[in-house]
Protein backbone atom coordinates (compact mmCIF):
# COMPACT_ATOMS: atom_id res chain seq x y z
CA UNK A 1 0.00 0.00 0.00
CA UNK A 2 1.21 3.39 -0.94
CA UNK A 3 1.00 6.56 0.92
CA UNK A 4 2.01 8.57 -2.06
CA UNK A 5 -0.52 10.81 -3.54
CA UNK A 6 0.12 12.79 -6.50
CA UNK A 7 -1.20 16.47 -7.31
CA UNK A 8 -0.11 18.83 -9.93
CA UNK A 9 3.32 20.07 -8.87
CA UNK A 10 2.60 18.76 -5.37
CA UNK A 11 3.66 15.29 -3.82
CA UNK A 12 2.34 14.40 -0.64
CA UNK A 13 4.29 11.55 0.96
CA UNK A 14 3.70 9.93 4.69
CA UNK A 15 5.44 11.03 7.51
CA UNK A 16 6.59 8.43 9.88
CA UNK A 17 8.16 9.30 13.36
CA UNK A 18 10.77 7.29 14.40
CA UNK A 19 10.04 5.17 17.59
CA UNK A 20 10.94 6.87 20.98
CA UNK A 21 13.58 4.77 22.67
CA UNK A 22 13.57 3.68 26.11
CA UNK A 23 15.50 6.61 27.35
CA UNK A 24 13.12 8.80 26.18
CA UNK A 25 10.28 7.75 27.56
CA UNK A 26 11.73 7.74 30.87
CA UNK A 27 12.61 11.21 30.26
CA UNK A 28 9.05 11.78 29.45
CA UNK A 29 7.62 10.34 32.40
CA UNK A 30 10.39 12.20 35.00
CA UNK A 31 8.99 15.34 33.73
CA UNK A 32 5.73 13.89 34.10
CA UNK A 33 6.29 13.65 37.98
CA UNK A 34 8.38 17.33 38.31
CA UNK A 35 5.58 18.56 36.78
CA UNK A 36 3.14 17.18 39.25
CA UNK A 37 5.53 18.23 41.83
CA UNK A 38 6.05 21.21 41.33
CA UNK A 39 1.65 21.73 41.18
CA UNK A 40 1.73 20.79 44.48
CA UNK A 41 -1.64 21.58 45.56
CA UNK A 42 -2.87 23.30 42.92
CA UNK A 43 -5.68 21.89 40.89
CA UNK A 44 -4.47 20.26 37.26
CA UNK A 45 -7.28 22.49 35.67
CA UNK A 46 -6.09 26.11 37.92
CA UNK A 47 -2.66 24.69 35.89
CA UNK A 48 -3.91 24.80 32.52
CA UNK A 49 -5.63 27.62 32.87
CA UNK A 50 -2.77 29.58 34.08
CA UNK A 51 -0.52 28.12 31.41
CA UNK A 52 -3.14 28.23 28.43
CA UNK A 53 -2.57 24.41 28.10
CA UNK A 54 -5.23 22.43 28.22
CA UNK A 55 -6.16 20.22 30.73
CA UNK A 56 -6.30 16.85 28.92
CA UNK A 57 -2.35 17.91 27.33
CA UNK A 58 -1.38 18.49 31.00
CA UNK A 59 -3.00 15.30 32.33
CA UNK A 60 -1.48 13.32 29.37
CA UNK A 61 2.16 14.97 30.01
CA UNK A 62 2.03 14.46 33.80
CA UNK A 63 1.16 11.03 32.91
CA UNK A 64 4.23 10.34 30.55
CA UNK A 65 1.50 9.29 27.85
CA UNK A 66 3.05 12.47 26.30
CA UNK A 67 6.93 11.93 27.02
CA UNK A 68 8.16 14.65 24.17
CA UNK A 69 5.26 17.57 24.25
CA UNK A 70 6.49 20.65 22.28
CA UNK A 71 8.99 23.19 23.95
CA UNK A 72 6.31 25.85 24.05
CA UNK A 73 3.88 23.93 26.28
CA UNK A 74 6.33 23.11 28.52
CA UNK A 75 7.60 26.67 28.49
CA UNK A 76 4.27 27.66 29.78
CA UNK A 77 3.24 24.85 32.09
CA UNK A 78 6.90 25.83 33.47
CA UNK A 79 6.09 29.48 33.68
CA UNK A 80 2.58 28.74 35.55
CA UNK A 81 4.35 26.75 37.94
CA UNK A 82 7.12 29.30 38.45
CA UNK A 83 9.64 26.69 37.20
CA UNK A 84 12.83 28.29 36.34
CA UNK A 85 13.52 26.51 32.50
CA UNK A 86 16.83 25.89 33.57
CA UNK A 87 16.12 23.89 36.27
CA UNK A 88 13.74 21.93 34.52
CA UNK A 89 16.09 20.87 32.21
CA UNK A 90 18.67 20.08 34.48
CA UNK A 91 16.73 17.93 36.57
CA UNK A 92 15.95 16.02 33.11
CA UNK A 93 19.64 15.93 31.74
CA UNK A 94 20.27 12.62 31.27
CA UNK A 95 24.35 13.45 31.12
CA UNK A 96 24.61 15.00 34.25
CA UNK A 97 25.63 18.29 32.69
CA UNK A 98 22.73 21.22 32.53
CA UNK A 99 22.46 22.27 29.02
CA UNK A 100 24.11 25.48 27.68
CA UNK A 101 23.63 27.98 24.64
Amino acid sequence: MSFRYWYPGISITAMVRPPLTPAERERGRRLGALLRSARGERSPGEVAAASGVSLEALRKIESGRVPTPAFFTVAALARALDLPLDRLAGALDDTGTALSA
